[in-house]
Order: C-alpha cells, then sequence, then structure tokens
C-alpha cells in the first residue's frame, strides 16, 4: 500500500505541474528509510522486502527530483515578473 500511496504522490505531482504544498523533507525522509530498509532486506536475504523498499526508493528519488524541478521553475518564474519591463535577463 505504501509503494502504491507514495507513487500515486508523486504522478499528481508530475500530471498537475506543481509541487506546492508537498515538502522536499517527506522524501528525504522517505529516501534515508528506504535506503536503510534496502540494506537491513538484503543483509537478511529477505528479496521481498528489497524489491518493495528499493521500489520505495525509486518512488521517492523520482519525487524529489519533480520537487526540486517545480521550486526552481518558480523562482524562475519570480525573476522573470520581478525584472522590470524591457530589460534583458543577460543585463538583470
Amino acid at each position: 500500500m505504501l509503494v502504491l500511496t507514495i507513487s500515486n504522490q508523486v504522478y499528481k505531482q508530475w500530471k498537475s505541474g506543481t509541487s506546492k504544498g508537498v515538502s522536499k523533507w517527506l522524501f528525504v525522509g522517505q529516501i534515508t528509510a528506504s535506503t536503510g530498509f534496502t540494506v537491513y532486506s538484503v543483509m537478511v536475504d529477505n528479496w521481498v522486502f528489497v524489491v518493495t523498499n528499493a521500489l520505495m526508493l525509486v518512488s521517492a528519488l523520482v519525487g524529489i527530483v519533480i520537487v526540486l524541478k517545480h521550486r526552481r521553475a518558480e523562482r524562475r518564474c519570480a525573476q522573470r515578473a520581478e525584472m522590470p519591463a524591457g530589460a534583458s535577463p543577460a543585463r538583470a
């Protein structure tokens, strides 16, 4: 269920083109937890959990990339909006 929940969140972010209200720390925490659980699952030789936790890790990595891209695009839009009329980006 958790894989589906996180994957659904990532899909909604990608589809909507925005990450408003989504904390990057959600994905940082998920990356940390999934990495630890994946390593532990390998150590105890539980391949069902290796696969599940690896999928969680991949979805968290995709999620944070999307959040960071959206935030960068928002900053660029805000900078363009602040630029005086007629000013070129190279001179600003």
